[in-house]
């Protein structure tokens, strides 16, 4: 082989295998440059990307974007990625968009009415109202689901938000569509400026299905007790989806005849009336529910009512209920699912007093190939944390990042965050200098959380 052709061979060879870790180096960087310079394609994967990792430390860089741009799609991925995060900081440019809505594309007017309500800004109800009364109808739906829980955030504002509300449904025409959400965004103000007109709905056996529906839950956010009688009305009609409904919005609500109709709703044949009673227990965290729960966490055959009743567990989370928990985990025989949500269910309550019996069946699913349990108990292993003894953590940790797959590095980064394990900083060093640009990248957070210096 020729001087001139090894070097060159010696030159391709070389940025093959360097060309890695130049990326990973300069990731950061390169998404800072795709947020100034690049295309609405190319910022939209990288709000993606962000959203995965549930990475926040672009949002300033994001902000001062929306600021100058008016394309659609990044307003509209922008606004997107910070209302379902419920982070603050687009107030201003949101309410622009919806003032100056002539000169803004229609997908970017949405996104802003979403976004405001989604992070309850209080201080954009005058506008939305604004919105509103114009009546265009390409915004109306949006506005409405937006304003009730914008107003939430302040009492005055709830209330004339409420009232308004109320009398855009009684004297206007809304249309059939809108009906549904009016009544939604009622009670998402949470005031009882409302209540009346609710629970005339809620009661009315001639009104549509969809609009007692809805009724019934708006009463139940408000939580007022002069809406209680409406819903306990519902709990004994003979439609099945309202009988659910009024089950479900039970949860705020006390007293005997509240407890008595939550159980009862454990006998309906109907699953989604036991998933509601299930989902009442949970919110009163009613103990008298136990003996109703661990029966449909056994012998339930809809999984869906499982998991719900498991999870109720998990929020009473009483002796009686770690128990049963406890027996719900251990039985090999139970599927994988059952497994896996009460492993979590008691990892939530415990303190980590749990977290040997994880490793132990972790390492058993491991060894029968029993991937989906294994999955799920890793996930459970990870998002642990012990209040006390955090020596079993580290150790487990430790040998993740060592010796464990991808996913169990991962996992093991989450492990030594959650508990502040310092004594991994070797390791997370390590694992900040890994090619897989992910690995690296997390290990870097992690140790910019705990404090830990990586060297250059």
């Amino acid at each position: 082989m020729s001087n001139y052709l090894f070097r060159h061979l010696f030159l391709i060879m070389f940025i093959i295998l360097t060309l890695p870790i130049y990326a990973q180096q300069n990731s950061e960087a390169s998404r800072r440059d795709i947020i100034q310079y690049g295309t609405e394609t190319e910022i939209a994967n990288l709000i993606q990307a962000l959203r995965t990792e549930n990475a926040d430390y672009f949002d300033d860089e994001l902000i001062n974007l929306t600021k100058t741009s008016k394309n659609m799609r990044i307003l509209t991925g922008v606004f997107g990625f910070f209302g379902e995060r419920e982070k603050s900081g687009l107030e201003e440019r949101a309410i622009k968009a919806i003032e100056e809505r002539d000169e803004e594309a229609n997908e970017t007017v949405l996104g802003a009415l979403d976004y405001l309500g989604k992070v309850k800004s209080s201080a954009s109800v005058p506008i939305i109202m604004d919105v509103l009364e114009t009546e265009e109808r390409r915004y109306l739906n949006t506005a409405f689901r937006s304003i009730g829980k914008a107003a939430s955030a302040d009492k005055k504002t709830a209330d004339e938000t409420a009232e308004f509300l109320v009398d855009f449904y009684n004297f206007r025409e809304p249309g059939n569509d809108n009906r549904s959400t009016i009544i939604g965004a009622i009670g998402d103000t949470g005031s009882s400026a409302g209540v009346e007109l609710l629970t005339e709905i809620a009661s009315n056996t001639d009104e549509r299905i969809p609009l007692r529906i809805a009724a019934i839950g708006a009463i139940s956010r408000i939580a007022d007790p002069e809406g209680l009688n409406a819903i306990l009305t519902c709990v004994t009609t003979n439609d099945p989806n309202v009988r659910s409904a009024a089950i479900a919005a039970l949860g705020p609500f006390s007293g005997e005849a509240v407890d008595n109709a939550i159980l009862d709703g454990f006998r309906d044949s109907y699953y989604r009336t036991r998933i509601a009673s299930a989902q009442a227990s949970r919110d009163r965290k009613l103990a008298a529910a136990i003996p109703y729960l661990k029966f449909r966490a056994e012998r339930d055959d809809i999984p869906n009512v499982r998991d719900e009743a498991i999870r109720s567990l998990g929020a009473i989370a009483n002796d009686e209920a770690i128990a049963v928990l406890d027996a719900l985990f251990s039985e090999r025989k139970n599927s994988d699912r059952v497994r896996v949500l009460a492993a979590d269910m008691l990892s939530r309550n415990t303190d980590g007093k749990n977290f040997t019996q994880f490793i132990v069946e972790l390492n058993e699913a491991k060894s029968k190939n029993q991937t989906n349990l294994y999955n799920g108990l890793l996930k459970v292993v990870g998002e642990s944390v012990a209040q006390n003894n955090k020596a079993d953590v580290e150790d487990v940790a430790r040998r993740f990042m060592k010796s464990g797959t991808l996913m169990e590095k991962l996992y093991a980064l989450d492990m030594a965050l959650n508990n502040k394990l310092n004594g991994l900083s070797e390791d997370i060093i390590t694992l900040s200098k890994e090619k897989n640009e992910s690995l690296s990248r997390k290990a870097k957070r992690t140790a910019e959380s705990l404090g830990i210096t990586i060297p250059e």
